[in-house]
């Protein structure tokens, strides 16, 4: 890894994504950082047509700057959906500068925009993990847990209906049994009571058969 003079304001640290560079001393809005460099490449060489890796910074469609080159320092600043840099492009020069668009505090990592080229053909297929979509991960996560305990309560709720209502439709079906059930017993008994034969009658029954 490169050495980097004490009196620029980056360093190159542990990131996210790996390897970033941070702010070492407060960067003020408009100033320019560091120069993202290296050999260029012109699209009308076939030499340089097979050139590939992920740092290559096209300038216009004829210049582009492989910053593949370990002293390219800029190379480690990473991608970011709301970065605190961008590359001021000088195609005339063919020259890029990286340039913050905000104040930046010690300890906070540069970031600027790949575009949209670079982010759907490297960042899209793995997920881009900069501070904004994190943050919109993390709160679609919370929001998820959220609604399957909403709907867990709700499922909870309707079960303990279903229950109640299940133990009065029991109550009321033993009621209706023992209401049932004792006027049976008392329609027996007036039966029985308007059926049997008197004991008078028994015993004048008894007298004509000479019992």
């Amino acid at each position: 890894m490169p050495a980097i003079s004490s009196n620029k304001p980056y360093r190159i640290g542990r990131s996210r994504t790996g390897l970033g560079l941070f702010a070492t001393k407060p960067i003020k809005k408009g100033t320019k950082i560091v120069r993202y460099f290296g050999p260029l490449l012109d699209s009308r060489n076939k030499k340089h047509e097979g050139i590939e890796n992920k740092y290559l910074f096209e300038l216009n469609g004829r210049w582009t700057i492989d910053g593949s080159v370990r002293k390219n320092i800029a190379r480690y600043i990473n991608h970011a959906c709301r970065p605190n840099a961008e590359s001021d492009v000088s195609e005339r020069k063919r020259k890029v500068v990286i340039r913050a668009i905000k104040n930046i505090q010690p300890g906070e990592e540069i970031n600027y925009d790949y575009g949209s080229d670079y982010f759907k053909a490297y960042l899209k297929p793995i997920g881009c993990k900069c501070d904004a979509c994190e943050k919109k991960r993390k709160k679609l996560r919370a929001e998820e847990r959220e609604r399957k305990k909403r709907a867990k309560a709700r499922a909870e709720k309707r079960a303990a209906k279903a229950g109640l209502n299940g133990h009065a439709v029991a109550g009321k079906f033993m009621n209706g049994h023992a209401a049932k059930s004792k006027s049976g017993k008392m329609a027996a008994a007036k039966s029985a009571l308007f059926t049997s034969p008197r004991r008078g009658e028994v015993d004048a029954h008894r007298q004509m058969r000479g019992g």
